[in-house]
């Protein structure tokens, strides 16, 4: 029998999310374990009995058991199970401290997912389309959620990847012609307008603050549950221009140690970045040199 101290409910989470990740249906696993389907929607809601059917899990996951228990750090070598772990880790959060480059999807237009959508079908990159699809609906999932449940999330954005953005617009490569540029550079300022109403809606919006400083290539996100530290998630994958949902290792831990560097690093660059009015007219002064 597995220990009453481990949370069972996060097991079933992290078993959901490495499924989806590995691109497997209830019935895949259910076949592989000989067990109903049913039986696998059970487990991923933490109806856990035996370590040795975790064990069979890990295996067929791809993953180890201290992972699955939420000992390791988990990995997710795909973009779709990876968006799944941090549907889960939002839902559960009261606040989150966040850097995404450009900025987080959660502060996109509402037309962002077609945009979206369109930059993966042109990168060009081999993989299924129904892949393309599951990250699509889970990203949908995460912003109705996060609507509907509003935590306090706390967005540090860097200039120098608004700038880039702007340039560069909503592509998904850069052999495009010069008029669909143009088209595309249009839109990714529709997305820093839209930034712009949002910061000055500060009572509905999350908080936003922009810095002018160097600022880490990796994206990161901070939850919290009130003030305890929950996780600390890494991602290479990109959901801006020239998007990227499948190349890449992204990475989940629980360390106190890792979690207080990031938090210490994030509270830094947040101490000398613009806020509030000043934040609107940096934004709106870099979409006059555009």
């Amino acid at each position: 029998m597995i220990s009453e101290a481990i949370d069972y409910l996060a097991i079933g989470q992290r078993l959901r999310a490495y499924r989806i990740a590995a691109s497997l249906k209830a019935e895949d696993v259910a076949k592989s374990l000989r067990i109903s389907r049913a039986a696998v929607y059970r487990l991923e809601k933490g109806e856990i009995v035996k370590i040795e059917t975790l064990e069979r899990l890990a295996l067929l996951l791809d993953t180890s058991l201290g992972s699955l228990l939420g000992i390791d750090t988990e990995y997710y070598s795909s973009g779709e199970g990876f968006f799944e772990r941090m549907r889960q880790l939002e839902e559960q959060s009261t606040h989150i401290y966040s850097h995404f480059d450009p900025f987080s999807f959660l502060l996109t237009s509402p037309h962002y997912l077609s945009h979206l959508a369109m930059m993966l079908e042109e990168s060009g990159e081999a993989i299924e389309s129904d892949k393309y699809a599951v990250s699509l609906s889970i990203l949908k999932h995460r912003k109705t959620q996060f609507y509907q449940s509003v935590p306090k999330v706390i967005n540090l954005i860097s200039l120098r990847n608004v700038e880039r953005f702007l340039h560069i617009g909503l592509v998904g490569n850069l052999t495009i012609s010069p008029g669909k540029k143009s088209e595309r550079m249009l839109l990714a300022r529709q997305e820093v307008y839209h930034l712009i109403e949002l910061l000055e809606h500060q009572s509905y919006a999350p908080t936003i603050a922009i810095t002018e400083q160097a600022i880490p290539s990796i994206a990161f996100q901070i939850f919290y549950q009130d003030q305890n530290p929950i996780s600390l998630a890494m991602s290479p994958f990109r959901l801006g221009e020239l998007p990227n949902v499948t190349t890449g290792i992204a990475s989940i831990t629980s360390s106190f140690d890792a979690i207080k560097r990031y938090r210490s690093l994030f509270d830094k660059l947040w101490q000398n970045s613009a806020k509030d009015k000043q934040a609107i007219d940096l934004l709106k002064a870099t979409l006059e040199k555009f």
